[in-house]
């Protein structure tokens, strides 16, 4: 029998790849004639690294980024095995998770890392880069971004603008004179899942700013910056970025790669689906095994379990999923295709212990539905 494992991660325990092992664990320790591949999967967000780098026998890089509030910090990107594909996450460099809780604040944080490990692919010889923009402390159209990539702007008296969604009414002159050259032979893959605009009341700020730190008051303010901001765009490099959906993404950095780089945005779990040759996988399977820290009714908004699950029902596959945490609507996924989902914790306990434990609980879940699907094989053999 072939088994698919291709779970993502769950968040804060295990890697997709662990995650693999530990349901790869639970099954052999069962009888059975077992054929079983791990494929670690991803929707564009944290783990994409990892997954890919993992599946086309790829290599990690570390390289110094300056973070949300322009200090120094370490950050690591991967090279797939092609030798010409870098994959990013711009949450190690600009993400919200770098800031302690009273740091917030998009008036002030940039994009400026995200355009460091842009370069640093670059000056790897990357050709093509997938780059995930989930996850940011940042509305700032990606002025960092591309500030990193040696584009300039400058306020009315001539002088460099500051950093920060706060600063983008100021420029009154965008210089691309000094990017850096690579970016002409570059092709950049954004992992994008969002389709919200760059402004208005579904735009970045809106929407967005206010987990990032901000205020009502700087929700329109940052909003009318973004807008200005689309106008000097459009008017001064014929970018009109303003309402393509998903230029609203991480602050407005969707935007920011589409007006200076050469960018297209695709979902993260296709982009992750066609690396990986999901498909191909799916196909020679008989059974597929999908999973993630948290599965609610949100899951079916492009998260890697429903992209798995669609995958499978395409090609006529029963498809499970384990979750540490089952939430609100999870039900729903029944109608959407899983054959069945379920939550490894067996107990009342902490999350601390939950966490912990996480191995052991995914590797006992996975054997105790083995063995239910070996009593339900058995069963219809016999009848």
């Amino acid at each position: 029998m072939k088994i698919l494992v291709a779970p993502d991660s769950f968040k804060d325990c295990l890697t997709a790849q662990k995650a693999g092992e530990a349901i790869r664990n639970g099954i052999e320790g069962l009888a059975g004639n077992w054929d079983i591949q791990i494929l670690p999967m991803a929707d564009g967000g944290e783990g994409t690294v990892e997954a890919l780098i993992q599946v086309t026998n790829g290599r990690l890089i570390e390289t110094e980024v300056f973070d949300p509030l322009m200090r120094p910090a370490r950050a690591k990107f991967g090279i797939l095995g092609d030798g010409k594909t870098a994959v990013l996450e711009m949450a190690v460099a600009s993400g919200l998770e770098l800031l302690e809780e009273k740091e917030r604040n998009p008036w002030v944080t940039t994009t400026f890392g995200t355009g460091q490990l842009i370069k640093a692919a670059l000056d790897e010889g990357c050709t093509r880069i997938i780059l995930g923009i989930g996850g940011s402390a940042t509305n700032d159209g990606g002025m960092g971004m591309a500030r990193a990539l040696g584009v300039q702007f400058f306020d009315k008296s001539g002088k460099p603008v500051n950093r920060g969604g706060g600063e983008l009414s100021r420029i009154v002159k965008i210089d691309i004179s000094g990017i850096d050259p690579g970016i002409a032979n570059c092709k950049i893959e954004v992992a994008c899942d969002v389709t919200n605009p760059l402004t208005g009341p579904d735009g970045a700020s809106a929407i967005y700013a206010p987990q990032k730190g901000a205020d009502k008051k700087m929700v329109q303010e940052l909003d009318a910056n973004l807008k200005y901001f689309a106008g000097l765009l459009k008017g001064q490099l014929d970018k009109d970025v303003e309402n393509i959906p998903g230029t609203g993404a991480a602050g407005g950095l969707g935007a920011g790669l589409l007006a200076f780089t050469r960018a297209d945005l695709h979902s993260g779990f296709e982009i992750v689906r066609r690396e990986t040759h999901l498909d191909e996988h799916v196909k020679q399977a008989d059974l597929v095994i999908t999973g993630e820290g948290k599965i609610d009714y949100q899951t079916q908004f492009g998260k890697t379990p429903m992209g798995v699950c669609r995958v499978a029902k395409q090609y006529g596959k029963p498809v499970i999923a384990f979750a540490g945490t089952l939430g609100e609507g999870y039900t729903e996924l029944y109608k959407l295709g899983f054959d069945a989902i379920f939550s490894i914790v067996d107990k009342p306990m902490t999350l601390k212990e939950a966490l912990i434990t996480a191995p052991q609980l995914l590797e006992r879940c996975a054997q105790s539905v083995m063995c239910l699907w070996i009593a339900g094989v058995e069963n219809n053999s016999s009848a």
